[in-house]
């Protein structure tokens, strides 16, 4: 296809074209629906002829107008001023006995809910774990990562991923500058980390002190495969972000490209504040697709200051295995919205078990403030300091009251998580579920009834249901016996409810289960 930029001759029988902004309009139209089809779809119309047509007066040299026209705002500036607070962070971890390849010692030092995601989706550098070396003995496990100086006298904040269980750590700063660091503490929890260099007058930023707006140009500083100081941009793609890392998530997502070797850096609005630091990135190529995960500065902020003054980080605890509130949870009680969290069961002396918390209550706020779902209670009870006293506002037995408590501390081996084996609801007639009385079965314990047999196509299987399973409560009423559930069954089917609330045990856990009854 050619493109004419000629004034078209004039004649009475061809007339100027003078709507040219309608010419325009549909040249660009036609543009876009070409580039959608591909490179292809201009070859395939060869009869098409398109002009355009200019006054003789633009034709002339673009680039001469173009250096008329005002420079571009970039991020220069912005960059020159922060960059130098930026670090490389390199560790050496003993990794134990050498092994062929890169087994499961790898991943030893990534919080738990990380390494399944990481397992999916990358594994981002600064991980320790990158390649070992040594004899066949023995193996010195190295890995870098990016981190930043919060203040002049050398503190600087990385991912614990990055430093957990090194042996030593070693900064590099932008002007080439080596430093041994030491780690003042870490916290799994948050993947935070707090480190010290020794000396004074260091470049240092600040962390932001509101939050983002989804939007917002970010620009990522960090050590991407070695390659110290590079600066990437982008926006924030979304806020408070859970991507199964623990109780406490809620990152930033930004477009930035950020790749291995970007764990612990900072992520700069542009007044050059910190907004997050950059812990993880979907990536099924292990490269940057343009899908990365920041550490929010506010949480960074709490979570440093614990560090500094303690080496560690406390967290309030009410002690309750809780879970979502389905849209069948929802409807097998009552309620109008599927919001706040149940309680799956309190924990045998813990601070909600003594305040009278029972299975099956719903807490909807602490201190007044509304409780969206089971995480957000995580995150507002783990952001409380022990002993602190709340109020929860709970939903038991069809009615509200609010209970008074003192916060324990969350336990080193646990943390309040939401069980997110809930079920979101599908119209299924058969239960599909093959009880006995627990008690005749061995190894069931003696209360409530375990299921010997699961239908694979039933309602019972959709929602998780597994042998071995022993159910105690349906409807809110304890049972021990096959015929306890089926009149518990029939007693919420003849009240014209749909689903049914079932709590069960598996092992040392418990959860609430709504199944549909409306025709099994």
């Amino acid at each position: 296809m050619s493109v004419s930029v000629n004034p078209a001759p004039q004649s009475p029988h061809n007339p100027p074209k003078k709507p040219r902004a309608l010419t325009l309009r549909r040249t660009a139209l036609l543009a876009t629906t070409i580039a959608g089809l591909g490179a292809a779809a201009f070859v395939a119309a060869p009869d098409f002829n398109l002009s355009l047509h200019y006054p003789a007066a633009m034709a002339q040299n673009l680039t001469e107008q173009a250096r008329k026209l005002p420079a571009p705002n970039g991020f220069a500036d912005i960059v020159e001023q922060v960059k130098p607070a930026v670090i490389s962070v390199r560790v050496k971890v003993d990794g134990g006995p050498a092994t062929t390849g890169l087994g499961n010692t790898d991943m030893e030092n990534v919080p738990p809910g990380l390494r399944e995601f990481f397992r999916r989706f990358g594994m981002p550098d600064g991980m320790p774990g990158q390649g070992p070396r040594g004899g066949r003995g023995h193996q010195t496990i190295t890995g870098q990562g990016s981190g930043f100086f919060i203040s002049a006298d050398g503190y600087a904040v990385t991912n614990n991923h990055v430093v957990d269980k090194a042996e030593s750590v070693e900064v590099k700063t932008d002007d080439g500058k080596t430093y041994k660091a030491k780690v003042i503490g870490t916290d799994p929890r948050t993947d935070l980390a707090l480190i010290k260099v020794d000396g004074a007058s260091f470049p240092f930023v600040k962390l932001a002190d509101k939050p983002p707006r989804i939007g917002d140009w970010v620009l990522a500083v960090g050590n991407p495969f070695g390659l110290s100081s590079t600066v990437t941009a982008g926006i924030v793609s979304a806020r408070g972000r859970d991507i199964g890392a623990s109780a406490y998530d809620d990152f930033i997502q930004i477009d930035a490209p950020v790749n291995k070797g970007n764990s612990g850096g900072p992520a700069f609005d542009v007044e050059g504040n910190v907004i997050g630091v950059n812990t993880a990135i979907f990536s099924p190529s292990g490269g940057s697709v343009g899908i990365a995960f920041a550490i929010p500065s506010d949480t960074v902020k709490t979570v440093v200051a614990q560090l500094k003054e303690h080496g560690s980080v406390t967290r309030g605890w009410i002690g309750v295995q809780i879970q979502p509130v389905t849209k069948d949870i929802a409807d097998s009680l009552g309620l109008k919205k599927t919001q706040g969290a149940l309680v799956a069961e309190p924990q045998a002396n813990g601070p909600a078990a003594k305040a009278g918390i029972k299975a099956g209550d719903i807490i909807t706020a602490v201190n007044g403030e509304e409780i969206k779902d089971a995480r957000d209670l995580a995150k507002k009870i783990g952001s409380m300091q022990p002993k602190q006293n709340v109020k929860l506002t709970i939903v038991s037995g069809g009615s509200e009251k609010t209970v008074s408590l003192s916060l324990g501390t969350l336990p080193t081996d646990q943390q309040a998580k939401a069980d997110d084996n809930g079920s979101d609801g599908a119209d299924v007639g058969k239960l599909g579920l093959t009880l006995a009385p627990a008690a005749k079965v061995a190894g069931a314990g003696s209360e409530g009834v375990v299921v010997t047999d699961v239908d694979g196509s039933g309602a019972a299987a959709e929602r998780g249901f597994a042998i071995g399973d022993v159910i105690v409560e349906v409807a809110g009423k304890k049972v021990e016996t096959p015929n306890d559930v089926r009149q518990a069954i029939a007693a919420v089917r003849s009240e014209g409810k749909r689903t049914v609330l079932m709590r069960v045990k598996k092992g040392d856990n418990s959860r609430f289960v709504a199944l549909p009854v409306s025709n099994g």
